[in-house]
């Protein structure tokens, strides 16, 4: 089973992403289902079940807060691009300390390798169709709300030709 762990958003930041990919929508870009939207933290690929338990285990709680604010649009990678998303700005570091966490814990357990390139928070809010050239121009996002997380979430993604479909395996709130 494929998994990977995720930063959950409050409702507002997920209506105004939502908005904002539905605005981008055009020919070869297919926005993100609103219930999909969500900052990755680890991707850990194809798992066998019975380690579920044992990841799940080895989330780390979460800080206090992870606030965040909605950035700018952007286009990843930059040369020919596979997705539009959202950055988010991480003022005091409590979403890349979170992420740091939760990349030593998995890695400790042996089911992740953190990746060498430094963390991007950011919302993937609409996918490039295979082959296709979009045109780059984006509207404004509306606007640069602030927000806190709403929990860390082990997923299974399952794939399909309509997209990646989630199930949440395991839920830790943050306050």
């Amino acid at each position: 089973m494929r998994l990977f762990v995720a930063l959950g958003l409050p409702p507002a930041a997920v209506d105004a992403l939502a908005a904002f990919a539905r605005e981008c929508e055009r020919d070869g870009l297919r926005p993100v289902p609103r219930a999909s939207l969500h900052v990755t933290m680890a991707f850990l690929g194809e798992r066998p079940d019975e380690e579920v338990e044992a990841i799940a285990a080895a989330l780390p709680a979460g800080p206090a807060r992870v606030e965040m604010a909605l950035g700018e649009p952007a286009w990843l990678p930059p040369r020919r691009p596979r997705v539009l998303a959202v950055d988010l700005d991480d003022p005091d570091g409590a979403c890349a300390r979170l992420q740091s966490a939760v990349s030593a814990s998995l890695a400790e357990l042996g089911v992740f390798t953190p990746e060498k390139r430094a963390f991007r928070p950011h919302v993937t809010v609409a996918r490039v169709r295979k082959g296709a050239r979009v045109d780059e121009r984006l509207p404004a996002l509306p606007d640069p709300m602030t927000f806190a997380a709403a929990a860390l979430t082990l997923y299974r993604s399952r794939l399909s030709p309509k997209g990646a479909s989630y199930h949440a395996l395991a839920r830790i709130p943050l306050p």
